[in-house]
């Protein structure tokens, strides 16, 4: 298991990646995470799969990782992402996992309709292929507003917020 610096670095490393601005490229992100047949990655986005693609269902492997930050990026942006201090971080080294919260704007791409909102991540970190491999994210669980996702996606997230529903 790896131990608390180790959990903070790869933590601090996958968080540095996501901040940036302009987004890094996909290769980059992927690099992130374990490729190894044998710690093959995980993101799962908490969710009903009817209201976004990419919520609630397992996106599995490299090729998995790659279609979550596909699908995701093809319909949303986010701006301003920030994570809170280290010292409020949950760690679990026996468990090899880190949870922490993050806030950002989110833009549906297609309405660009946005909200603020506040998230939590769960990563597990082992290390690639086992033993002897870079320490690395295996799983990425996201916590979030999957409400205004779907709100903002269909459209009607302004209205709602201007206190007007359009009658649904």
């Amino acid at each position: 298991m790896p131990d608390r610096s180790i959990l903070k670095s790869t933590t601090h490393t996958f968080l540095t990646t996501l901040t940036q601005s302009p987004p890094p490229p996909l290769s980059t992100i992927l690099s992130q995470f374990t490729s190894s047949p044998n710690t093959t990655p995980l993101i799962h986005e908490a969710g009903l799969p009817d209201l976004a693609p990419f919520l609630g269902r397992d996106f599995t492997g490299q090729d998995g990782v790659k279609a979550y930050f596909e699908t995701m990026g093809a319909a949303l942006r986010y701006e301003g992402m920030r994570f809170e201090d280290e010292q409020d971080w949950v760690i679990d080294e026996e468990k090899g996992c880190v949870c922490v919260r993050g806030w950002a704007r989110f833009i549906a791409k297609e309405t660009e309709m946005g909200w603020d909102e506040g998230f939590v991540y769960r990563l597990k970190i082992v290390q690639d292929g086992g033993g002897d491999g870079e320490w690395k994210v295996q799983e990425y669980r996201v916590w979030a507003d999957t409400g205004a996702a779907y709100l903002a996606l269909t459209g009607r997230l302004n209205n709602l917020m201007k206190g007007d529903d359009g009658g649904k």
